[in-house]
């Protein structure tokens, strides 16, 4: 019988594991089509330059889609990610216009994002509101108090030492011409591609190697019996919401950055791309499942596709409504492998 039952589970587990990687093997084949679709109604698609828009676009999606996916594998949400973005970087950009240096400004701006993924946190556990309700309120007033700080007026004039970390990029050559004009021989890796490969990989291992990790997968999988198993599932909770934040501060961070100028008015609807992203990674939206391998996917997937149709001259309407689409087509393949 004792045999029969640890059968049982390694076929359960092994059925699972094939599931995961499906899911990821489809979402990998469709960002390859899009690819192949694009490529082929415009030449420009596959040059160099195209490729490191692709790149710094995916970049903010991506740091966006790691910290929700956190959240949605506790079976949570969070809607406040792109005005926390906006307030990030406004906060950020005031202290580098005050004196402050850059970087200690953007720690601040990162605390910033991980201040209110806390407050997200203590009122979902502690005053037992749903996070839908909770993250809107957050939504609303980060929103807000970025607007009310800067009079929703850009800051700009912040120095090119703010724009590093947006437009730098490693192994960059340049020439000099005999004109004396230089020459790009190789743009080099973008430091926000950087960025997100280094977040990407910490988080991984976070949620894979790590208890907390593994207290969140409980968490959203079943939330009585992981608290009956010694998981604090209320610190699981704020500890997910607290790092959402913080990323989506470093994404307004890095965002702001590519800028050189803090916008209060940036990241409206960045959290319809950054839930897509998860999704179609593979995050269920019941909870308990998810990975970064699968975001990082998604992530690429919403880049591509928005940049593809930037270039094929889709109006910015028509975009909302295609990514609007594919949202509800990936929740709805979730509600079915959540049913079989």
């Amino acid at each position: 019988m004792v045999e029969l039952v640890q059968r049982l589970r390694k076929a359960g587990a092994g059925a699972g594991l094939s599931n995961e990687a499906f899911h990821k093997l489809s979402a990998l084949l469709t960002m390859l089509i899009l690819v192949f679709v694009f490529a082929f109604g415009n030449d420009a698609f596959f040059s160099v330059n195209n490729g490191l828009t692709i790149l710094l676009q995916t970049s903010v999606i991506g740091l966006l889609g790691i910290g929700l996916t956190m959240v949605i594998i506790t079976g949570g949400i969070d809607l406040s990610v792109g005005s926390v973005l906006a307030l990030s970087g406004t906060v950020t950009g005031l202290a580098v216009k005050a004196g402050v240096p850059v970087v200690p400004g953007m720690f601040l701006g990162i605390l910033v994002g991980a201040a209110c993924g806390v407050v997200n946190g203590l009122i979902i556990t502690k005053m037992r509101i749903t996070p839908f309700v909770a993250t809107l309120g957050m939504m609303l007033m980060a929103r807000g108090l970025a607007l009310q700080l800067t009079g929703a007026a850009p800051i700009s004039q912040l120095g090119k030492a703010f724009g590093v970390l947006g437009n730098g990029s490693l192994f960059r050559m340049v020439e000099m011409q005999e004109n004396g004009f230089p020459k790009v021989i190789f743009p080099g890796i973008p430091y926000p591609a950087i960025l997100l490969i280094v977040v990407a990989i910490a988080a991984a291992y976070l949620l894979r190697r790590r208890a907390l990790g593994r207290h969140i997968y409980a968490t959203g999988s079943n939330e009585e019996a992981a608290r009956l198993s010694g998981v604090v599932v209320d610190r699981t909770k704020i500890m997910a919401y607290a790092m959402s934040g913080a990323l989506a501060g470093l994404a307004g961070i890095v965002l702001m950055s590519r800028l050189i100028t803090a916008q209060p008015n940036e990241g409206v609807m960045a959290e319809l791309d950054a839930i897509a992203a998860a999704v179609i990674g593979g995050a269920s939206l019941m909870g308990g499942v998810g990975t970064i391998s699968g975001t990082m996917i998604g992530a690429f997937i919403i880049g591509i596709l928005r940049n593809g149709l930037n270039m094929a001259g889709v109006s910015s309407f028509i975009q909302q409504i295609i990514i609007g689409a594919v949202v509800i087509l990936a929740v709805y393949v979730d509600q079915l492998r959540s049913k079989r």
